[in-house]
């Protein structure tokens, strides 16, 4: 899958439903070593349009992810890890 189709879709929690935010407006972490994506970083509050507040963002594994679709991006957590 390209990383542009991927942008526009939507992350949603298995366990209890909660939309967790778009793909596009989340920052990737990835291993230096492996090249791999290793986890998503979810903002809550976005100040303005490009400006976050980086201190209230959750880690999202990538080993978290359970189904890709063509609208959303099913992750099973069962607590939301803060980063």
């Amino acid at each position: 899958m390209l990383l542009s189709k991927f942008g526009g879709k939507e992350l949603v929690n298995l366990n209890d439903g909660s939309r967790l935010g778009l793909i596009e407006d989340a920052d990737l972490l990835i291993d230096e070593e492996t090249g791999k994506i290793d986890s998503f970083i979810i903002y809550e509050n976005r100040l303005l349009f490009f400006i976050r507040n980086d201190r209230n963002g959750y880690k999202i594994p990538w080993d978290a992810i359970r189904k890709i679709g063509n609208d959303m991006v099913i992750v099973e957590m069962d607590n939301k890890r803060k980063y």
